[in-house]
């Protein structure tokens, strides 16, 4: 690597930066995120414009998945921060009667970010308040994939903060590259399970931590007590929202036999209500996302032809207009388990159904592939939404919605092996970003006395073993 490249300068001039805002205060750190919030906020037409730009994303779904996340990130980080910064007292241990213990949440120092195409200011911006209010230094390296928001994130940047303390690189595979070889304190990263991989391997390299916001195949059962309005209703939202680009939505669903034909009823009115009835007029509706470009939307269609090869029906859409990047919301119906569609994350409108008689044989196949960033039950049996919760592993679980633990600034959201590594959000967020270090203090001596050639004597050794026995 070039020694003067920009990436390397800019690395090492934060370096003393970093170093400074260890002892940084809360105050300091909440006045930097309100700047943010507000800059976020009086640049919302800018963030409307580069969501058409980029895929025509609607401004309804840059509020609600863009501005709105950031904004409720930011309020909530101000909010706390405080607190979470203060040391938190520790309980000795019996061993340790006598001593003061506390845990204290230090910067990691210099940190990373990469974001993904699918959200991208959302994605970029509230792991950088995280980074923030841990009190850390940011490289940010958002998608080049969308470059209208790419480029007005660095706009944003440049106009709150100096390079020394935050800056943003744009740029392809080669700038990420260059990026990862070097050694970052932390490493916040959002996309693939793929790359997470090359991530967490240059991570490796330098022992650097990372936190990893993958994805993977998230199920969703539908059993024969579920309130089949609701089911249909957060379904087909969860599906279509971003044209179903997004880390956490349904990716397939399993619904009970008795309750299918009717389940499935619901979720075409639901698709008639929001997008219309025709396939061509739904290309034309302002509010339904685009596909982000011509590759993605070629891979949706290879899904989609595939599993139709494999026998399956298209109960609704099945239309891909690869030069308009556009994928009619699809329900796949009687696919077979070898098709792409249930094996690969779909990351697109396509929705493939699989009918269950028994609730074993959905525990068996969602524990036969990787664990996913979320489960989705809708059930108004507590046993069977127990079993699914204690049989099966996944980042989180929504019981009779979807989503919405996203949201959820006091609970952890991350996933677990092949979903993802570390939690984001809130406190957790925080955390991520710090150094958990414990701090210890006694006025006396927990030294054993030496003795000749290492011997203990046996009262001693008696007296030991009877205290290890009681503690």
């Amino acid at each position: 690597m070039n020694s003067q490249s920009p990436i390397r300068a800019a690395f090492q001039q934060q370096r003393a930066t970093a170093l400074r805002l260890r002892t940084s205060t809360a105050a300091e750190r909440i006045a930097k995120i309100v700047r943010l919030r507000d800059a976020v906020i009086a640049r919302r037409e800018v963030w409307y414009k580069a969501g058409e730009d980029d895929f025509r994303k609607p401004p309804g779904e840059v509020d609600l998945a863009e501005i709105a996340p950031v904004i409720a990130a930011a309020n909530h980080a101000i909010r706390n921060l405080a607190s979470w910064m203060k040391p938190k007292g520790v309980w000795p241990t019996m061993m340790l009667l006598g001593t003061r213990s506390h845990l204290r949440y230090e910067p990691r120092g210099r940190c990373l970010i990469i974001s993904p195409w699918n959200y991208p200011l959302n994605l970029t911006i509230s792991p950088l308040i995280s980074a923030i209010a841990a009190g850390n230094t940011a490289i940010l390296k958002p998608s080049e994939l969308t470059p209208h928001f790419s480029t007005e994130i660095r706009k944003l940047i440049a106009d709150l903060f100096t390079p020394d303390e935050v800056t943003v690189f744009e740029g392809d595979a080669v700038v990420s590259t260059e990026l990862l070889e070097l050694p970052f304190d932390h490493i916040f990263f959002t996309g693939s399970p793929a790359v997470g991989k090359i991530v967490m391997a240059a991570a490796a390299r330098n022992l650097t931590s990372v936190t990893l916001e993958l994805g993977g195949k998230t199920p969703v059962v539908v059993d024969a007590s579920a309130d089949l309005d609701l089911a249909a209703q957060v379904v087909m939202w969860s599906k279509c929202n971003n044209a179903g680009q997004t880390c956490m939505a349904p990716d397939y669903l399993f619904v009970h036999a008795s309750v299918k034909e009717a389940f499935l009823e619901n979720c075409r009115k639901q698709l008639t209500a929001a997008y219309g009835v025709t396939n061509d007029g739904r290309t034309h509706v302002p509010f339904l996302a685009h596909v982000v470009n011509r590759r993605h939307t070629e891979r949706l269609k290879g899904l989609l032809d595939d599993a139709m090869a494999r026998g399956g029906r298209a109960l609704t859409g099945g239309v891909v207009s690869v030069d308009d990047c556009f994928v009619a919301p699809t329900i796949v119906d009687g696919v077979d388990f070898d098709a792409r569609i249930l094996q690969e994350e779909i990351f697109g409108p396509l929705l493939p159904i699989v009918e269950f008689h028994d609730l074993d044989s959905v525990i068996d196949r969602i524990n036969a592939g990787e664990k996913p960033l979320a489960l989705y039950i809708h059930s108004t049996d507590d046993r069977a939404i127990q079993s699914l919760i204690e049989r099966t592993s996944s980042g989180g679980v929504c019981v009779n919605h979807a989503m919405i633990q996203y949201f959820h600034a006091n609970l952890p959201f991350g996933g677990v092996n092949h979903s993802g590594m570390g939690t984001a959000s809130g406190f957790y967020g925080f955390r991520s970003f710090s150094h958990e270090r414990a701090v210890v203090r006694t006025q006396l001596s927990m030294a054993p006395k030496l003795f000749k050639a290492g011997e203990v004597p046996g009262w001693l050794r008696n007296v030991l073993n009877r205290f290890i026995t009681w503690i």
